[in-house]
């Protein structure tokens, strides 16, 4: 092992840890806390505060300029090092299934956004916007979802925040109703719907049927078209950007209009963090939105390549 990283289990190293994980927040140009200050936040010495300072240098985590009684700046920073360093491992969120190029072009923007930002990031794929928050609360530090789903959530638990909302249209492209007999023009009395255990899916389906007298069929989602075919099912909803969408299935817009406004609030992404843990909530402020949103569109045109 090299020395100097040996020096990282020492007093000093100790120090370079907890002083780290402060500098992580600040930018190329920025002034660092004094000495003094850092002294009394941490408890420990002056001298060990110094030499952690001068260790961050050794290393090349950080650079620092000493501007007389202006202070000193923060002159060169190497963000993974830094990371590193204070022990902070790479983000871990959770997102749907990239089971469409919308996904894909989801999961790129956010893997390429953090990356042009210096904040590691990895990517884990599960169904269902409920099951995603429940597995957030014990291995995930953010959570992809509609904003309907994650406005109700918010309402449900505090704690909860919405960091970042990436535009109508970044989630899914649009909800339809997809119907069995092509010369059904609306919902209509006696007929079987698909139900799906997913949020946005239940509640679209709740007010497109409202005041209809429907039976409701539950079955998973990659059953959808098989059994519309079938006739098992005379409808279901389902979102646009579904990969395998057949022309043999006839589709038209809502009829209602609070499934209409629903739908709009569906088809926009956001991101969800515990707003508890400040570390998180900093790192994911410095996500770019529209970056996000730039190489998403550019993966689903097909003029860049998905990577996540």
């Amino acid at each position: 092992m090299n020395s100097i990283w040996e020096q990282l289990y020492s007093k000093n190293g100790f120090a370079a840890k907890q002083i780290a994980k402060k500098l992580v927040h600040l930018e190329v140009g920025d002034r660092i806390p004094r000495v003094t200050d850092l002294v009394a936040e941490f408890s420990m010495g002056r001298g060990t505060v110094q030499g952690a300072l001068r260790l961050l240098e050794n290393i090349r985590a950080v650079g620092f300029e000493a501007r007389g009684h202006l202070g000193t700046y923060v002159v060169q920073k190497d963000m993974p090092k830094l990371l590193e360093v204070a022990g902070i491992g790479p983000l871990v969120g959770v997102m749907p299934l990239p089971y469409s190029r919308k996904y894909e072009g989801l999961a790129t923007g956010l893997i390429a956004a953090f990356d042009e930002q210096n904040v590691r990031t990895n990517l884990a794929y599960m169904r269902g916007a409920f099951q995603r928050m429940e597995a957030k609360s014990g291995r995930y530090d953010f959570a992809i979802m509609s904003r309907m789903a994650a406005e109700q959530m918010v309402g449900e638990d505090a704690s909860l925040n919405m960091s970042v909302l990436f535009g109508q249209g970044s989630y899914v492209s649009g909800h339809e109703v997809f119907l069995h007999d092509p010369s059904k023009k609306q919902i209509e009395a006696g007929m079987r719907g698909l139900t799906i255990r997913s949020p946005d899916q239940f509640v679209l389906t709740e007010h497109e049927c409202a005041g209809i007298d429907v039976t409701y069929y539950e079955a998973n989602y990659m059953q959808l078209f098989e059994l519309l075919r079938e006739g098992v099912i005379d409808a279901a909803i389902w979102n646009q950007d579904e990969l395998r969408l057949e022309p043999s299935v006839h589709r038209m817009p809502f009829q209602t209009t609070e499934a209409g406004k629903l739908a709009n609030r569906i088809s926009e992404a956001v991101l969800v963090v515990d707003g508890t843990n400040e570390e998180v909530e900093k790192r994911v402020g410095q996500l770019l939105a529209l970056r996000v949103q730039q190489v998403q569109l550019e993966v689903e045109k097909g003029s860049r390549h998905p990577r996540y």
